[in-house]
């Protein structure tokens, strides 16, 4: 039996047909469709999943590579994404994978999952075409490929609880050969960044070494900005923090506001392992990895918040309302912001026409996912409730007896709504919705989140 996990975003209309438009929207985890993983498929264990994206604007459009995934996705809006199956590509599709766009005339990629291979480039990134540099570089795990002004390019990586990250320099000009030029940088520092503390909430009851990773490079005014990631994808406390240098090589101080993307509540929890990048309009978006970690610990999702710097120069990601609807990127005064939708459906009364099964999940501090299946409870009516329908945690699910179009979910919203039917204001108490499916042979389960425009936070 197959279970797929749905995430059904269901929000009250305050405005009607015939008015103007909503402004365009997103929501993180971003809508992408993402690829189904090779991790413990030897186990015939099947999710989906993306993290560690690499993002760049070539061309006023944009291209999205992602950890793991046989291809890569292009945009025009930062909202709206479709795949790209390229030509040639690595086998297993790219890991913790690096882009550079070079002056808006080549894109150059690297992100072999062996950890070594060509550097890629092409002129075309749309057409799927690209050419490997005839020289092998080594040690590119977890790797940033960064061009600076003058043409001098530096590969940083790492990903260990021991090692750190460190930056070599190639030859641009000379099929990417290493110049000779290698340094280590920096390291974590648990005793003085908590945020760094390895574990669920940074406790773990044994160990503290956290996972630095996911090194990316950002130039402003003339600084750069060397982003790492800590301690640990699977965990909610997951996020980037920045060191600060006047060089590419350094060296480099620790930003005093890190974590600078941090996420450790909510329905999606983390914000690591990401990039910055900057729109030609000068406004930057730092895309980050959430964990799900439902079926497997490498199970993540892909987030998208506006950056900034402030008059200090430190750089900071707002991820406050993170998954909660958030302005386009389009938008020409609130980019990123929160539209002020609000959830009514959270710890709501449910439900259900039937009951297979009821699954909440957690990350334990012994690295795994424990699976508590919950008992069947009925109300007074006689009535099979559900509450982690309404949970706002996406680690728990329910799953119907049967995939037909006679399962159904009624839940209790815990305040008014506007009617999706009429023009008039009413009350949303109840509602049921149909689930349907086009495979038989596939049980759904089901998180439902249903959200009002308030007009501003509540």
């Amino acid at each position: 039996m197959k279970c797929k996990l749905t995430l059904l975003l269901l929000f009250a209309l305050s405005q009607l047909q015939g008015q103007d438009p909503l402004p365009q929207t997103y929501i993180n985890p971003l809508d992408i469709d993402y690829t189904y993983m090779v991790y413990n498929s030897a186990n015939n264990l099947s999710y989906r999943s993306g993290a560690d994206p690499a993002v760049i604007e070539f061309r006023d459009e944009y291209y999205l590579f992602v950890t793991r995934s046989f291809g890569y996705w292009h945009s025009t809006d930062l909202v709206n994404w479709s795949f790209i199956k390229p030509e040639q590509w690595f086998f297993e599709g790219s890991n913790a994978p690096t882009a550079f766009n070079y002056k808006d005339s080549l894109v150059y990629f690297a992100g072999d999952p062996a950890g070594y291979g060509s550097i890629l480039y092409t002129d075309d990134p749309k057409s799927g075409k690209w050419t490997p540099t005839p020289s092998i570089t080594n040690n590119i795990q977890d790797s940033e490929l960064f061009i600076d002004d003058d043409g001098k390019t530096y590969l940083y990586w790492g990903s260990s609880n021991v090692h750190p990250i460190r930056v070599k320099m190639l030859d641009k000009g000379n099929r990417m050969l290493e110049t000779g030029v290698k340094k280590d940088l920096i390291n974590l520092d648990e005793e003085l960044h908590g945020w760094e503390r390895f574990g669920e909430n940074n406790f773990h009851p044994t160990l503290k070494e956290g996972y630095m990773e996911g090194a990316s490079m950002t130039k402003h005014n003339g600084k750069y900005y060397l982003q790492y990631a800590a301690p640990g994808t699977q965990f909610n406390v997951y996020g980037d923090g920045v060191y600060v240098g006047e060089s590419p090589l350094g060296p480099f101080t620790y930003m005093k506001n890190n974590p600078m993307s941090f996420k450790p509540g909510g329905f999606s929890n983390g914000a690591g392992h990401g990039m910055t990048m900057r729109q030609s309009n000068g406004q930057y978006w730092h895309f980050a990895t959430m964990a799900l970690a439902s079926n497997s610990q490498w199970e993540r999702r892909l987030s998208m918040f506006p950056t900034y710097f402030d008059k200090d120069g430190l750089m900071y990601s707002p991820t406050h309302y993170g998954d909660y609807p958030r302005f386009a990127p389009s938008h020409p005064t609130k980019a990123g912001e929160h539209t002020g939708w609000m959830l009514l459906s959270y710890d709501g009364e449910v439900t259900v026409s039937s009951s297979l099964m009821q699954i909440r999940k957690s990350t334990t501090n012994d690295d795994e996912v424990e699976v508590e299946e919950l008992p069947i409870v009925k109300n007074e009516s006689g009535e099979i409730t559900a509450q982690v329908l309404t949970d706002e945690n996406p680690k728990s699910y329910w799953v119907a007896e049967e995939n037909n179009e006679e399962q159904w979910v009624k839940i209790e919203m815990k305040s008014p709504g506007r009617s999706m039917q009429s023009s008039s204001t009413t009350t949303i108490m109840k509602q049921k919705f149909i689930l349907e499916s086009k495979d038989s042979d596939t049980v759904f389960c089901w998180k439902v989140r249903w959200m009002e425009k308030t007009g501003k936070p509540s």
